[in-house]
């Protein structure tokens, strides 16, 4: 699936917005994307920036420390040695990837006031070239992962592997709505399956189809960086 959108910044917001249904929240990709290019997105409406490394949003949140409401995303990987830094700068982890990574995450949250916000990155698909839970690990971590009291687990992110057909593409964010309900059915006590992170600037109405309620765009909305 290919999505091309035409004029300004301001403009393509207006048109992926006015496209989304309300539960669906919008997250701007911001990696290597200009502070001014990040202010005209804010001036449009977003609120949402994503990162893929932690020492570039903590560059631009000084640069943008007058954006007072504006929420941070973690979309990258994620090593163990920067969950620290990535705790005090995001308030969303979406690519929370091993159990490894989450029991430090909240051992480190222990000492914050407010529980940072975490996806549990899934691979549904074999891919040298994503990290994530296999389905049947997940399901076996789950016991664990209901342990961490410092973390509000809120649901799935996944990422499809490149060259699937639009068909493939769907049916695998399809498998991922239906993961998280089967983990939301098993009524754990603190892993909670709300959100869907899933769908970029290629595939996002395909997310929105098999029931996105978070996109990540960059590309669409920046043009190519």
């Amino acid at each position: 699936m290919t999505v091309h959108l035409v004029g300004t910044i301001s403009e393509r917001v207006a048109q992926i917005q006015s496209s989304l249904p309300a539960s669906v929240r919008l997250i701007a990709v911001t990696k290597q994307v200009s502070v001014e290019a990040m202010r005209e997105a804010y001036a449009a409406g977003i609120r949402d920036f994503g990162e893929s490394k932690v020492q570039e949003a903590e560059n631009k949140q000084t640069e943008l420390a007058d954006l007072p409401d504006v929420v941070w995303h973690l979309i990258g990987h994620l090593q163990t040695n920067k969950a620290q830094k990535a705790l005090q700068y995001f308030q969303w982890i979406h690519s929370v990837d091993s159990l490894k990574l989450a029991l430090r995450l909240d051992r480190l949250a222990a000492s914050l006031t407010q529980k940072p916000q975490i996806c549990l990155q899934v691979k549904l698909l074999p891919d040298p070239d994503k990290y994530g839970w296999k389905t049947a690990e997940l399901l076996a971590d789950l016991t664990e992962l209901d342990q961490c009291q410092h973390l509000q687990i809120k649901g799935l992110m996944t990422i499809p592997p490149i060259g699937l057909s639009d068909a493939e593409v769907l049916q695998l964010f399809e498998q991922n709505r239906q993961l998280a309900n089967k983990i939301q059915a098993q009524n754990w006590q603190r892993v909670q399956m709300q959100d869907l992170s899933m769908g970029m600037s290629g595939d996002f109405p395909l997310a929105v189809q098999a029931g996105a309620t978070m996109i990540r765009l960059g590309r669409v909305l920046f043009g190519d960086s």
